[in-house]
C-alpha cells in the first residue's frame, strides 16, 4: 500500500521537474524566435542564433521525457489528455519540427527571410499551443467512466487564449534576458530595454492569470483563500513581486545574469503556484495521481532506467552550457 501512494508521487515529481527543465531551457530559444522580427539586421539575427545554436536542440530532451513519463506511469491520464487536445498537441509538434528545420537550413540557405519567418512562426505557434493546453487543463477535462467526453475544440476558450498569450510574454522574457546574458552590442542594448517592458507585461498576464482561476473554479480558490491555506501560500506572490523587483533593477544597472535568473525564478514561482492549484489532480478536476497511476511494477521498472538516464542528462546540460558559457559577439562564425 506504501508503495502504491508513494510510486505515483515520486513519478509526477519527475514528471513536473521535467515539464519546469523545458520550460525554462525551450522557452528562452523559443522566446528568441518570437523576439527574431524585432532584429534590425542579418548580422543581429546571426548573432541571436548563435547564442541559442549549441542548446536549443538538447533543450527539448525533457519534452520527451515529460511525455514518456506521461505516458508510461499514468497511462489513464495519457489517454485522456491526448484526445482531448489532439489538435494543439499535433500543431505544436509540426511547429516544432518547421522550427528546427528553419534553423538549421537559415544557416546555408542564401535566402534568408523565409527561413526567418519560419523560424518566427513556429516559435509563436509552438508556444501559443503550449499556453491552449496548459490553459485546457487548468479550466478542466471533461471525463466520464475513465475516458475523455468533451469535444474538439474544448480548450478554444478566452482563458485558454489569455493563457497562451501569457506564455508568449513570458517566453519573449525569458529570450531577452537570454540574450541581455548572452550577447554584446545593439542586441544586447535592445534586448535590456526589451525585457524591461516585457516583465510589465508578464507581471499584468500573471495577475490576471492569478485572479481568474480562483474566481472561476471554486477548488482553486478554496485551496488558496481558505485557512490555514492562505497563511502558508501568501509568500508566493509576496516573492514572486520581489524578484519582479529585483529584475527590473538589475536591468535598469546593466546586469548581466541575474535578469535571466529572475526570469526563470518567475516562471517557476509561477509554476508553482499551478501546482499548489491543481495538485493532487493530474486531469483536473477529477483524476488524482493515484487514480491514473500504472501497476507498481510498470512504474518501477521505468524509474530504475530514469534514475539511471536523468543524472546522465543532468550532466550533459551541465557540461555544454559550461562549454559555451560566454557572450557571443558581433561578427563570430557559426563555426
Amino acid at each position: 500500500m506504501d508503495m502504491e501512494w508513494y510510486l505515483p508521487l515520486i513519478w509526477a515529481g519527475i514528471i513536473g521537474v521535467a515539464v519546469a527543465m523545458y520550460v525554462v531551457m525551450d522557452g528562452f530559444d523559443l522566446g528568441i524566435g518570437i523576439l527574431f522580427p524585432t532584429s534590425q539586421s542579418e548580422a543581429e539575427r546571426d548573432q541571436m542564433m548563435r547564442s541559442i545554436a549549441p542548446f536549443w536542440d538538447g533543450n527539448e530532451t525533457w519534452l520527451v521525457l515529460g511525455g514518456a513519463g506521461l505516458f508510461v506511469a499514468f497511462p489513464l491520464a495519457y489517454a485522456i489528455i491526448m484526445p482531448a487536445f489532439y489538435l494543439p498537441v499535433i500543431v505544436m509538434l509540426l511547429a516544432l519540427v518547421f522550427r528546427g528545420v528553419a534553423f538549421e537550413f537559415r544557416i546555408v540557405s542564401d535566402n534568408k527571410p523565409w527561413w526567418n519567418a519560419a523560424f518566427t512562426g513556429g516559435s509563436v505557434v509552438a508556444t501559443l499551443c503550449q499556453g491552449l493546453i496548459l490553459g485546457g487543463m487548468i479550466q478542466g477535462i471533461h471525463v466520464r467512466d475513465g475516458a475523455y467526453a468533451g469535444g474538439t475544440f474544448d480548450w478554444a476558450t478566452p482563458f485558454a487564449l489569455l493563457c497562451a498569450l501569457s506564455l508568449v510574454a513570458g517566453y519573449a522574457l525569458l529570450g531577452a534576458t537570454w540574450l541581455t546574458m548572452k550577447t554584446e552590442g545593439s542586441v544586447a542594448d535592445r534586448s535590456r530595454a526589451q525585457a524591461k517592458v516585457l516583465l510589465l507585461v508578464v507581471l499584468g498576464f500573471m495577475a490576471a492569470v492569478s485572479l481568474y482561476t480562483p474566481l472561476s473554479q471554486d477548488r482553486i480558490f478554496e485551496r488558496w483563500f481558505t485557512l490555514p491555506n492562505f497563511y502558508y501560500l501568501w509568500p508566493i506572490p509576496l516573492v514572486t513581486g520581489l524578484l519582479a523587483f529585483g529584475c527590473w533593477r538589475w536591468l535598469t544597472h546593466g546586469r548581466d545574469a541575474p535578469p535571466f535568473l529572475a526570469a526563470i525564478g518567475l516562471f517557476m514561482l509561477g509554476f508553482g503556484g499551478l501546482v499548489v492549484s491543481n495538485f493532487p489532480y493530474l486531469v483536473p478536476p477529477s483524476l488524482t495521481v493515484w487514480d491514473t497511476a500504472a501497476a507498481p511494477s510498470s512504474q518501477i521498472f521505468m524509474l530504475v532506467g530514469t534514475l539511471v538516464m536523468l543524472p546522465i542528462i543532468l550532466a550533459y546540460v551541465v557540461f555544454i552550457y559550461w562549454i559555451f558559457r560566454g557572450k557571443v559577439r558581433e561578427g563570430e562564425s557559426y563555426h
